[in-house]
């Protein structure tokens, strides 16, 4: 009766452990399945221009036919956008055209001739071709889902490419917060009148309005659905978290960076992207993030990101894979 009893005890213990191991292997399933389901966000630590062309590689996605390749051309008075030799082995191993469309501020690239003179003065056009999107007129794309846009009002020769590299420089953004991914494809791409009617979250293409905060926020991330959703896998992202101002490019006086330099991030998820950036920035140990969080934080800029994992263009969630 005593040997009965222990075998029941060690079999009852033997069970529990089977299903304990059971319960815990499954858990360890799901978390790996959970993280091969998350986006990749690649992370370089070292900006040089091998680590831009290595982490676009690292994507998987091959840029292919007629290649744009968005970026800011800067501002005349600026100097913290992305340089030319930085970028200049990536723009040319996917054979792409530096595209842009003219701003909606007046400044030094509110019309063609100018804009194409700011992107001679500082390097670009000595690199790759310079196409001034929405010189030759504008186009619409449809926005589905939102809440203020019917649609994202872009450069017309923008219909002619095939394959777009969003190229970013995350910063600052004296209304927006931030700029990265997401405002590089949707202010970026849009035509000057395109540009007005994000502002203005739908209102207008001849005046900014004044719009709440989070609407010309939500617009933001509409106009980039808009563009996600035309381009289809034919899109890809990477940004540099370099000469890190709280303001934007189209600045011509930006403040001087407070913090250090982060590195070069890129992922198929401009979500993931963005997120990542505002989270490096966030848990960097340099003091001088304290400013560049504060502008975030002060013009709501998460918003942004939120809106667009609703609207289903990406997610906050994500797998960081450093390349160092």
């Amino acid at each position: 009766m005593k040997k009965t009893f222990q075998t029941l005890i060690c079999a009852a213990f033997t069970l529990a452990s089977t299903i304990g191991c059971g319960h815990a292997q499954s858990s360890e399933n799901k978390a790996a399945e959970s993280s091969e389901n998350l986006p990749k966000v690649y992370f370089y630590k070292e900006i040089n221009s091998e680590n831009l062309v290595k982490i676009y590689e690292a994507l998987g996605r091959e840029a292919k036919g007629k290649v744009a390749v968005k970026l800011s051309t800067g501002e005349p008075g600026g100097h913290n956008f992305l340089q030319p030799a930085l970028i200049k082995d990536l723009v040319q191993k996917v054979n792409g055209t530096i595209v842009e469309c003219n701003t909606a501020y007046g400044g030094k690239r509110g019309d063609t001739q100018s804009h194409l003179q700011a992107a001679k003065d500082h390097g670009f056009t000595a690199i790759a071709p310079v196409d001034i999107m929405d010189a030759e007129g504008e186009t619409e794309l449809p926005v589905t889902g939102g809440k203020h846009l019917k649609s994202d009002i872009v450069g017309k020769n923008y219909l002619n490419y095939d394959f777009t590299v969003v190229l970013s420089h995350f910063k600052g953004h004296a209304m927006g917060g931030f700029g990265g991914a997401i405002k590089n494809i949707s202010i970026g791409i849009a035509s000057s009148n395109g540009k007005r009617n994000i502002h203005s979250a739908g209102a207008s293409t001849t005046s900014w309005g004044n719009p709440e905060q989070d609407d010309f926020l939500e617009s933001m991330a509409e106009a980039a659905k808009a563009v996600i959703d035309h381009c289809g896998e034919n899109i890809l992202y990477i940004s540099v978290a370099n000469n890190l101002s709280v303001d934007c490019d189209c600045d011509p006086s930006p403040a001087d960076p407070q913090m250090g330099d982060i590195g070069i991030l890129a992922s198929l998820d401009p979500v993931a992207l963005d997120k990542a950036c505002t989270d490096l920035v966030r848990s960097s140990k340099d003091h001088g993030k304290i400013h560049l969080i504060e502008r975030i934080d002060s013009r709501h800029g998460m918003h942004t990101l939120d809106y667009a994992e609703q609207l289903g263009i990406g997610s906050q969630k994500y797998e960081l894979v450093e390349l160092d």
